[in-house]
């Protein structure tokens, strides 16, 4: 029986299931959230996947040189507008997870009791500021519940109930819905967080 995909976004589903089964390419796919659409950020480490290998992991990618995986970001259809920074940063974050999780990715988050400590692990990944954490901390409590006591608080106001973010993609009919009050905001001269 298929594991149920907790973040149905890209529109390829085994690209979804990546994300769900991957705590590695969850962490990456939100590392590139920026500057492109969110499925594109998020079909990011399938089509990564595809091109490397076996070197698909935080340690295999921290063996790399950044500039042969800056080729592997760059090759058609890129994996981000912006491939060789990106990758630059992909290989930061890598070496980061292997550094102080021996390469497990999961050991950000696995068990912890505390939120704080959850928003201050992922708020001192590479290429992770403020929001993405807040973010990140309410993706990983709505799609997939891993839910420390007062995660609300350290998720702001990714952790209601607007649709402000991809912590609010519950289903493929959820993106448009996102994207339309994100689309909003823009308009009204507000942000995400307001």
């Amino acid at each position: 029986m298929a594991t149920k995909i907790a973040l149905p976004i890209t529109g390829d589903t085994e690209a979804d299931q990546l994300l769900t089964a991957d705590p590695f390419a969850l962490l990456l796919g939100m590392m590139l959230d920026q500057q492109i659409a969110m499925e594109t950020a998020f079909l990011g480490p399938y089509k990564l996947q595809a091109r490397i290998g076996d070197a698909f992991s935080p340690a295999g990618i921290a063996a790399m040189d950044v500039e042969a995986l800056a080729a592997a970001f760059s090759e058609k259809p890129a994996v981000h507008r912006f491939p060789a920074s990106m990758a630059k940063r992909a290989h930061e974050l890598c070496c980061h997870i292997v550094e102080h999780y021996d390469g497990d990715t999961a050991k950000i988050w696995r068990g912890l009791r505390s939120s704080e400590k959850l928003y201050d692990r992922i708020r001192a990944l590479p290429g992770f500021g403020d929001e993405k954490s807040m973010i990140f901390l309410a993706l990983l409590a709505k799609r997939f519940g891993r839910r420390p006591a007062g995660w609300e608080a350290f998720a702001g106001p990714f952790a209601d109930d607007t649709p402000r973010s991809v912590a609010d993609v519950a289903t493929p009919e959820h993106l448009p819905v996102v994207r339309a009050w994100k689309k909003q905001q823009k308009a009204a001269g507000k942000s995400k967080q307001q």
